[in-house]
């Protein structure tokens, strides 16, 4: 029994001891599987890491190429203070700027002569010491300085040459063997692609900033010569006159303006391109101020409505409103409503593309203007000019069915609108909610035009709208002001 009992435990020790030896083996090959599994996920990490590192490390690589870009590009960016300030508008816009109150905060009020400094940037375009900078950073300073990065030598500085138009200033300090700037292809940017925007921000020397190309031919005011560069670049007070700089090293604009309703910066700042500021170079360079030319025509926007009513088969082109007499467009033979299609075989897609070609223009030059005349296409020759410098109580009457109440346009009623012919009917009234409210009509507006019919009093404008058909849209052209326009209106 005593055997027996023996033999039985020692088989169930064998089976234990079996049991034993499966489970730590089962055991060594997961822990072992386990750890084969930990060691490879580590492998691909380390690796994975060392190459990024090699990756970051490469000169090629997107990012990591702002350091040697800001290593060599420093060196050519300056800063610019301007002291004795007397009136100067701090806004390249005007009075019509909405972020006057901005520009007023850093710049100082034009109309406080107490001539606190102005800080701004500028950049290096030659060995000799030639500097571009924003007009408004200099403008109306008796005495400009200019400050180097490489040693912080401060140099005076003259000022060769400025446009306002384009707020854009040449400078010059005596100075040689500088590192200049190389100026890049503006109209080869892309949306999306990185820049950076080197400058002096509240007078802190060399600030860096990146970001990419947010939108192009951006227009901000009133200006025919605007199209800037937008970019999410910080850009702050300062850094105007600073350089655009795409990841090649080239200069591709220039740091011109800033979006704020805060008086911070909100990631939308605009540069001027550069390709505009080459253009006129040379001509800052030799005489100091740029010559643009002249047409004589006030365009206005093709509407939807306005192509329906012309025929025309997609909003294009720039709407003819006003033909200036003696002008380069009357000699030639335009006419008001004509709408220009193409300018020197530049296809016109907005009105406001027109001007800038026009200014771009040599005076003296014979521009080919393609144009649309009553549904048929003409090409004319003008001959470009130098664009100047400077270019009683009525009794009410019924309001119309539209919402409008009109006078003839009397010589005295001319005169107080400043307008040289006594033609057309005067708005008294708007009624609210009318249709002629919806279509923007306002009062003082003299309508000139009818469904292209001239008037010249209420008895041919009340014709002229007995003769529209019934249902379909008006064609107002109405004088606002200094300005005139197309409008239309739908019973």
């Amino acid at each position: 029994m005593t055997c027996q009992l023996n033999r039985q435990k020692s088989a169930r020790l064998g089976v234990l001891v079996v049991i034993s030896v499966v489970v730590s083996q089962f055991l060594s090959v997961g822990i072992t599987k386990s750890h084969r599994l930990i060691d490879i996920g580590a492998k691909e990490v380390l690796a994975a890491s060392a190459a990024g590192e090699r990756q970051l490390r490469e000169p090629s690589h997107q990012i990591i190429t702002f350091v040697p870009l800001v290593r060599k590009l420093k060196p050519q960016v300056v800063q610019i203070s301007s002291t004795e300030i007397n009136r100067v508008q701090p806004s390249p816009l005007g009075d019509s700027d909405p972020f006057n109150e901005f520009w007023k905060r850093f710049f100082g009020n034009p109309d406080d002569p107490s001539g606190r400094p102005s800080l701004g940037s500028g950049f290096l375009i030659a060995s000799d010491g030639f500097i571009l900078t924003n007009n408004h950073v200099i403008e109306g300073a008796k005495k400009v300085i200019v400050k180097l990065p490489s040693d912080e030598t401060e140099y005076p500085a003259k000022v060769i040459g400025t446009d306002p138009l384009l707020d854009i200033a040449l400078i010059m300090i005596d100075a040689k063997d500088l590192p200049a700037a190389s100026l890049g292809d503006s109209d080869q940017l892309q949306i999306g692609e990185w820049v950076i925007a080197i400058g002096n921000p509240f007078g802190l020397d060399s600030t860096v900033t990146a970001g990419i190309v947010s939108g192009k031919e951006r227009r901000i005011g009133d200006s025919p010569f605007e199209s800037f560069i937008q970019t999410d670049a910080k850009i702050n007070p300062g850094n105007s006159g600073g350089p655009l700089i795409n990841m090649r090293g080239e200069v591709v604009g220039i740091n011109s303006v800033i979006f704020s309703e805060t008086g911070e910066n909100m990631g939308i700042g605009f540069a001027i391109p550069i390709n505009m500021i080459k253009e006129i170079l040379p001509e800052l360079k030799a005489k100091g101020k740029v010559t643009r030319g002249w047409m004589g025509v006030f365009l206005q926007r093709v509407t939807r409505d306005i192509a329906d009513f012309m025929g025309l088969d997609k909003s294009r082109g720039a709407l003819v409103v006003e033909v200036a007499q003696d002008g380069p467009a009357e000699h030639a033979g335009i006419k008001l409503g004509d709408v220009i299609i193409e300018f020197n075989g530049k296809q016109i897609k907005d009105a406001e593309d027109l001007p800038l070609l026009i200014a771009r223009t040599t005076p003296g030059d014979e521009a080919q203007v393609k144009l649309l005349r009553d549904k048929e296409e003409l090409t004319i020759a003008v001959r470009i000019e130098k664009l100047k410098d400077e270019e009683v109580n009525i009794p009410a009457r019924e309001s119309d069915q539209l919402g409008l109440t009109v006078q003839k346009v009397t010589p005295e009623i001319a005169k107080s609108q400043g307008v040289k012919r006594a033609e057309g009917v005067i708005i008294t009234s708007v009624e609210p909610g009318s249709a002629a409210d919806e279509a923007g009509l306002e009062e003082d507006d003299i309508i000139i035009e009818v469904n292209r019919t001239i008037i010249h009093d209420v008895s041919e404008y009340k014709n002229a709208l007995m003769a529209a058909q019934e249902g379909k849209r008006i064609l107002f052209l109405v004088r606002r002001g200094e300005n005139a326009m197309f409008l239309t209106l739908k019973p």
